[in-house]
């Protein structure tokens, strides 16, 4: 119980402070997420830690998730992340001793697949900022045949889930989710050979992925295409609309990215909040992999200025008192808010 009320006070926190962070985030496709029932969601994975808090707090399942080990190297930050059900898949960079840690791992996932509960699972193996589908890796097949097998009687609805952002390591970030179709695994399980099963349902998934999120075909025009998205400011939350322009090798013409006249408000947050800002600027020298940007800022500003602001709050109050101190605060959240949600988000340039 009380377990459960800890990851909903998370999950609560979560929706509020992601509202704060990103300039709109499109849902679609819950209806397609069964109430009850075993179900595996097959994500894409363009941008690290961020991927998973978008498709798990925006789903009104309660859901366990698998995510790379090297995560979960220090104490504090593993306790935390377990009490969250996040739970480490080790790859072969890890080291192969490592590997023998996922039987216990996929162990786990059979159970809570069994207990009829929810996990969420990387199919492509790992994370790209590529604005396309890789090769799935079949591990997520042998978790799901692996619970079928263990119980004959299990239904597991796998549920691709495609998830685009406007530009994946910019704030304000602009991010669509969306659900895709129930794959009946028990069906592909019961009628093929497990061989041509895996293959069957990894063909599925990534089909339907190839429709839920902008998937440039990853050949020799890769960035000739991406270019002429770019340079046409286009909106890459709108999945089909973009997909159709691939298809069709029809393309906007170029414009000029849109100015930012709210950038002055920037300049506001900045310096009621410079502490917090030169800390995050600080641990950015840090990032060695360019998918983690965004998801150490939204981490160093969801902890940082909230404590910020209610020690500027705390000082305030002293000097003129409870009242201009509560009006001070409420106000650094409408302006961070206010910017978010009407500044212009632009493609990405790469």
């Amino acid at each position: 119980m009380i377990k459960k009320i800890w990851y909903q006070s998370v999950k609560a926190f979560l929706k509020i402070s992601l509202n704060f962070y990103a300039n709109k985030i499109k849902i679609s496709g819950k209806e397609n997420i069964p109430k009850k029932g075993a179900v595996l969601f097959a994500i894409n994975h363009p941008n690290a830690l961020m991927d998973p808090l978008f498709v798990t707090t925006f789903n009104p399942r309660e859901n366990h998730f698998l995510v790379r080990a090297d995560v979960f190297k220090k104490p504090l930050i593993k306790k935390a992340l377990g009490s969250l059900n996040l739970m480490p898949i080790y790859r072969i960079r890890d080291g192969r001793k490592q590997l023998s840690n996922n039987e216990e791992v996929f162990e786990k996932c059979f159970k809570i697949l069994k207990n009829k509960e929810t996990l969420i699972i990387f199919p492509q193996g790992g994370h790209s900022r590529d604005r396309n589908i890789k090769p799935l890796s079949k591990g997520f097949t042998r978790i799901v045949f692996g619970a079928l097998e263990q119980n004959p009687d299990l239904e597991i609805a796998v549920i691709p889930v495609g998830i685009t952002y406007q530009n994946s390591s910019s704030y304000p970030c602009k991010v669509a989710v969306k659900f895709g179709k129930v794959i009946d695994s028990r069906a592909i399980f019961n009628d093929n050979e497990k061989p041509k099963a895996i293959n069957i349902l990894k063909a599925a998934v990534s089909s339907q992925l190839q429709k839920l999120t902008v998937h440039i075909p990853d050949d020799e025009n890769y960035q000739h295409v991406l270019s002429k998205l770019n340079k046409a400011n286009v909106d890459f939350t709108k999945v089909a609309k973009v997909n159709k322009m691939i298809a069709e090798n029809s393309f906007p013409k170029p414009v000029k990215k849109p100015a930012n006249l709210l950038k002055v408000l920037f300049y506001m947050v900045l310096l009621n909040g410079i502490s917090p800002y030169l800390l995050w600027k600080k641990m950015k020298k840090n990032i060695q992999e360019i998918e983690f940007v965004d998801t150490m800022r939204y981490a160093v500003n969801v902890i940082s200025f909230p404590i910020f602001y209610l020690l500027q709050a705390l000082i305030i109050s002293f000097f003129f008192g409870w009242k201009i101190a509560v009006c001070y605060w409420i106000a650094s959240y409408l302006l961070i808010f206010v910017y978010t949600k009407f500044s212009p988000t632009n493609t990405e340039d790469f």
